[in-house]
C-alpha cells in the first residue's frame, strides 16, 4: 500500500487559485500478488493514490479509513467474496464506485456483479487501455453524479459536465431536463465532438435510473460479425472462440442506460435485431433459444442526418421511427461562439491541473482567432488544442504564432483578389509579426528567414502599399 504525494499548487493570472484536489483513490482487493502488483504500477502511473489488499477483510478496514474513490475487486477470493464486497460497499459507500475483474468469467457472475452495484465488469485478461478506459468511465459516473445531487465536482462550475451558459446550451439543457423525467427512447444528433455522449450521460444521471449502471457503446467501432455478441451477449459453444457464455451490453445495462453512438453505422441486418429489442423489450443471446426480459433505456445518438439515409435507403424508416421519440441536437460550436471563452478557462484549468503547471495568459488576437475559427472537430478539437498549447507552449503568454498554422491562415481577412504576389507576401509577413506583439526575431523564426530578409521584404515603399 501505497500513497503518492500531491503535486504543488499553482495559482494563475488573476489570482485564481488552481490547486489541484487530491489524487483519485483506488483501492485493490484482489488474493493474486501479481495481480495486484501490475494493477498498482499501471495504475500509479496514472497519477492515481493505490491501496491494496489480499482480502475483503483487510480492504474493508482500508475502506474504514481512508477516503476510496474506487475498488477494483477480483470475483472469487477465499471466505468472502467480490460479490460480498460490492454488496458492502453499496450499502455503505455510496460515493465509492467498483469494478470486478476474474478469470471466471460468466454471464451470471458479470450480470449479478452490475445488479449488486458493479460500474464495470472485466474478464481476464484484460488490456491496459481496457483498464484505464474501465477506471475513467467509473470515475467520471462518480463526478457526474455528484452534479446531480447539486454537490460541486473538483475542477468544474458546470451543469451535468457541460459547460457554456449560450442560448444553444441553455436550450439543450432544458430538454435534457424533461428527457431525464421519462424512460422514452431519446435520439441525440450532433456533429462529431459537440458532446453527444456527455448528453446521454446527463440524461442517464438526472433520471429515476441513475443508481443502474450507463453502457456506452460505440456501433462504428465493433466489427459487424462481433456487433450482435458484443450487444446481446452470447452462449458457451454459440461461435468458434465462444469457450464461455458472456453476458452482452444489454444485459450489463438492465435497470440502466445503453448509449448506441454512431447507431446509423449499423447494418441492415442488425439494425432489423435492434428494433426487435425496441419492440418486444427483449434480447437474445447468439446461440439461445430463448429470449431474455430486460429492462433498459436506449438512447441513440448520430452524426448523420438519418432522415436523409432513410431517403437514401440507408437506415430503416420503422427503426428511425421507434429511435426518434425524444430528439435533442447538440450544438456545433461554431454556433455558440459565446461560450469559447468560458470553455478556454474551463479546459486550462483542467490541464494545469493535470501537469501541475501555472496557468498561461491567452492574447486577445488568440482569442480573436478562436472566435474567427470555424471548429470543424467542435468542443473535442478545441479541448485538444488547449492541452496541446499548455503541453507544448513554455512562454507564460500564449500568441497566434504559437497556434497551428492552418487556423493562423483560415482566420485571416480575406485577401485582395488577383493582387500582385510581392503585396500578398509582405501582408502576411506583416500579419505574422503583429502576431508576435511587433518582435522581428521571433517573426523571421516563423517565416524560416532572417532578420535581414525580412527587414527587405519590409522596405518603406512596400509599407506604403498595405
Amino acid at each position: 500500500m501505497r500513497d503518492l504525494p500531491l503535486p504543488p499548487g499553482n495559482r494563475a493570472e488573476g489570482g485564481i487559485d488552481l490547486k489541484p484536489p487530491r489524487s483519485k483513490s483506488i483501492l485493490i482487493v484482489d488474493d493474486a500478488q501479481t495481480t495486484v502488483d501490475i494493477l498498482q504500477r499501471n495504475l500509479e502511473s496514472k497519477g492515481y493514490d493505490i491501496f491494496t489488499a489480499s482480502n475483503v477483510v483487510d480492504g474493508l478496514k482500508i475502506l474504514e479509513s481512508a477516503p476510496i474513490d474506487l475498488v477494483i475487486t477480483d470475483y472469487k477470493m477465499p471466505k468472502i467474496s467480490g460479490l460480498d464486497l460490492i454488496r458492502h460497499i453499496r450499502s455503505n459507500f455510496h460515493e465509492t464506485e467498483v469494478i470486478m475483474v476474474t478469470g471466471y468469467a460468466s454471464v451470471k457472475g458479470a450480470v449479478e456483479a452490475v445488479k449488486m452495484g458493479a460500474e464495470e465488469y472485466l474478464p481476464k485478461p484484460f488490456t491496459d487501455d481496457e483498464l484505464f478506459n474501465a477506471v475513467e468511465r467509473a470515475l467520471n459516473k462518480q463526478e457526474l453524479r455528484k452534479i446531480v445531487q447539486n454537490e460541486k465536482p473538483r475542477g468544474t462550475t458546470n451543469t451535468h459536465g457541460i459547460v457554456g451558459k449560450s442560448k444553444p446550451v441553455r436550450k439543450m439543457l432544458a430538454e435534457i431536463e424533461k428527457a431525464s423525467k421519462s424512460s422514452a427512447t431519446v435520439l441525440i444528433l450532433g456533429e462529431s465532438g459537440t458532446g453527444k455522449e456527455l448528453v446521454a450521460r446527463a440524461i442517464h444521471y438526472s433520471s429515476k435510473r441513475a443508481s443502474a449502471p450507463f453502457v456506452p457503446v460505440n456501433c462504428g467501432a465493433i466489427p459487424e460479425k462481433l456487433l450482435e455478441s458484443e450487444l446481446f451477449g452470447h452462449i458457451k459453444g454459440a461461435f468458434t472462440g465462444a469457450n464461455e457464455s458472456r453476458a452482452g451490453f444489454f444485459q450489463t445495462a438492465d435497470g440502466g442506460t445503453i448509449l448506441l453512438d454512431e447507431v446509423n453505422e449499423m447494418s441492415p441486418a442488425m439494425q432489423v435485431k435492434l428494433l426487435r429489442v425496441l419492440q418486444d423489450k427483449q434480447v437474445c443471446m447468439v446461440g439461445a433459444r430463448k429470449t431474455q426480459k430486460i429492462d433498459v433505456r436506449i438512447i441513440a445518438s448520430s452524426n448523420k442526418d438519418l432522415r436523409g439515409l432513410v431517403s437514401k435507403n440507408l437506415f430503416r424508416e420503422d427503426l428511425f421511427f421507434r429511435l426518434n421519440v425524444i430528439t435533442i441536437t447538440a450544438p456545433p460550436l461554431r454556433e455558440r461562439s459565446e461560450d469559447i471563452a468560458v470553455l478556454i478557462t474551463h479546459f486550462t484549468k483542467k490541464f494545469v491541473e493535470e501537469i501541475g503547471k501555472n496557468a498561461p495568459v491567452f492574447s486577445d488576437e488568440v482569442l480573436q482567432t478562436f472566435l474567427k475559427y470555424s471548429w470543424p472537430g467542435n468542443v473535442r478539437e478545441l479541448e485538444n488544442l488547449i492541452q496541446r498549447l499548455i503541453v507544448m507552449t513554455d512562454e507564460k503568454n500564449i500568441q497566434t504564432a504559437d497556434l497551428p498554422s492552418f487556423m493562423r491562415f483560415s482566420a485571416m481577412p480575406g485577401s485582395v483578389p488577383f493582387r500582385p504576389l510581392a503585396e500578398e507576401e509582405t501582408a502576411y509577413i506583416r500579419r505574422v509579426l503583429a502576431s508576435v506583439g511587433g518582435n522581428k526575431t521571433r517573426a523571421a523564426e516563423i517565416l524560416r528567414i532572417d532578420r535581414k530578409t525580412l527587414r527587405e521584404k519590409l522596405k518603406p515603399e512596400q509599407d506604403e502599399k498595405l
